[in-house]
Formats: structure tokens, sequence, C-alpha cells
């Protein structure tokens, strides 16, 4: 199986296509349908079988594109950008240009052969939409207030206020849209229900796990909170010990959204309360602690999916 890689922008996607001589094929095209119709085009006249298809995470930019090849039959797989950055690295890279990583993007693909991804269920790709929509919107917002806070002019303060307003009744209609979401789909019903019974969790937060972490399959906790970027670097090298930290690898979405459950936990769920006070004994600092206790929320988290069954302080041991 051939391997394309595929570096993704917001107007255009720019391909490498390894060909079994080892020698690349580049091409340009539009990010729209009319795009992806010419990258049929070339396939067709390069390959004869289906392709195995590379690109990073970017986000929106690239969704497109993921679901069409996987529609069309291709392989495709979606690798994380650190992944792909580190690899140019190891291969001594110097240039940074469009086709040079859409090039190293292949050579990786064809080299390792990183896991096929699978798109999310249709349900699942319109909550994680509205997720991130009102992720937008509150960006949005913050930026405007912290404006409005420093701005003296009352032209200025009044087109802030509106700004904000409509912000405020966009945000409101999104989450009716979500709670509506949750009404018409019996199956996350079910999941949001199930992570409400643990103390921290909010419907809020259940929404962007449910979209965010818990819509791929994990064979252990560990997992998920690894792809959350909820487990901890450690910093070590000879007799030197740094401070660990949290690694940050996955959404970012997914640990703003457990920070603040993360410290009504600390208060109110005895699992988290009990990690606290082990912590809190051997002198490890505030956001150590509350590092422990997102982890532990998702941990908890899999464990009542999995199980299907509520929260249950006597289960859920530290």
């Amino acid at each position: 199986m051939l391997s394309l890689g595929i570096d993704v922008s917001k107007a255009t996607l720019h391909l490498a296509l390894l060909l079994p001589s080892e020698k690349l094929r580049h091409k340009t095209v539009a990010n729209s349908p009319a795009g992806f119709q010419a990258l049929a085009a070339w396939l067709s006249r390069h390959a004869l079988q289906p392709v195995h298809a590379c690109l990073e995470a970017t986000g929106a930019y690239g969704d497109a594109i993921a679901l069409w090849l996987y529609d069309a039959g291709h392989r495709v797989s979606v690798v994380n950008p650190a992944i792909i950055h580190a690899y140019a690295h190891a291969q001594l890279l110097r240039a940074k240009a469009d086709a040079v990583d859409a090039a190293v993007i292949a050579r990786y693909c064809a080299k390792e052969v990183p896991p096929a991804w699978t798109p999310p269920p249709v349900e699942l790709r319109q909550l994680q939409a509205l997720i991130r929509r009102i992720d937008a919107l509150h960006g949005m917002r913050i930026q405007e207030s912290n404006r409005l806070s420093v701005t003296t002019d009352a032209v200025i303060r009044t087109s802030i206020e509106q700004l904000l307003a409509t912000l405020d009744a966009q945000l409101a209609d999104l989450k009716r849209r979500i709670a509506d979401h949750f009404d018409q789909h019996p199956d996350l019903r079910a999941q949001r229900d199930l992570l409400v019974t643990i103390p921290g969790i909010g419907e809020t937060t259940a929404a962007i796990l449910i979209a965010e972490l818990f819509h791929k399959s994990y064979a252990k906790a560990r997992q998920a909170a690894a792809f959350a970027g909820a487990t901890p670097r450690i910093c070590e090298s000879g007799q030197w010990r740094g401070r660990a930290s949290l690694s940050r690898c996955g959404p970012s979405l997914i640990r703003k959204a457990l920070y603040f459950p993360a410290i009504a936990a600390l208060r109110h769920n005895p699992t988290i309360r009990a990690v606290q006070t082990r912590l809190a004994a051997k002198g490890k600092p505030k956001m150590v602690i509350i590092g422990a206790a997102m982890r532990h929320l998702i941990h908890i988290a899999f464990g009542v999916l999995k199980t299907q069954r509520a929260y249950d302080a006597n289960v859920a041991r530290a």
C-alpha cells in the first residue's frame, strides 16, 4: 500500500505520494470538496489501489479530508504533530516548507505504519462541533471582557457590551442545543448520567469528556489519562532530578475542562480527598495535587463508563 503524506492548511492540502521506487510525487490541491475530487483524480493516475494516507491532527482544517479519504476506502492515520516534528528532527532535516512537511509525513507513514483512524459516529461528531464552538466563543468572551475592563471610551464600551450580549445569547443557545442533543441520543445521555454521579463532574464537564476523551476506546484507564495529557512527565538525568509536570500531550480542552472539577473533587469527592491526603503528607505542592486529582477523575470516569455503574466511593478507591 502506497503512503500518502498530507500537510494540511486552511486553504490547501500539500500532498506527497511515496512510490515503490522511493520517489515522491507532489501535488497541491484546495482544501475543499473540489480539491478532494482533484486528489481522487491524481491518485487514480499514480496508485492502482487504496493508499495509506497520513496527516497531522490539526483540528477542524483536517477533519473533512480525513473523513473523505475514509469514506473513499483509503486507510487513514491522524498523527500527533509532535510525533512528526520529532521524526523530522531525527532525520536531521533543516528545511521547513509545506512540500517538505508532506514528504516527512509520507516517509513516516511508510516506515512506522501508524494505526488506522476511525471517525466517531455522526452524533459524536455533532457533539464535538457544539463543544468546540462553545469553547471558541468562551475564548472570545474572555478577550472582550478584558478589553471592557480597560476601556474608558463610551462608544467602545457600548460596542463591547453589545458584542458580549450577543456572545452570551449564542452561548445560551448552544448549551440548549447540547441538552437537546443528549435528549435525542439515549446512548450519549446514559453516558452523561453515569459521569455526573462522580462528585466534581457536572453536565458540562461530562459532555466534554464524552466528546473529546471517551469517543475513543481504551484498554486501560491510564491510556485515557495519557491521551488527555494528564500523566506526569518525569525529568531526570544522572544525579539531576527536575520537577515533574503534566505531559500536556493531548487536547488542551480536556485539561481546561477538568481543572475546576478537580478542585471541587478535592473538597467533595472522598476518593480524590484520599489522593490529596497521601500527596500532601509527602509534601507535594498544590498544583501537583490538582494534576493528580485531574488524572484520578479520568480513571474514575473510565471505570464508571466501562462497568456501566454509578460512582461508588467504596469501589473507586485511590
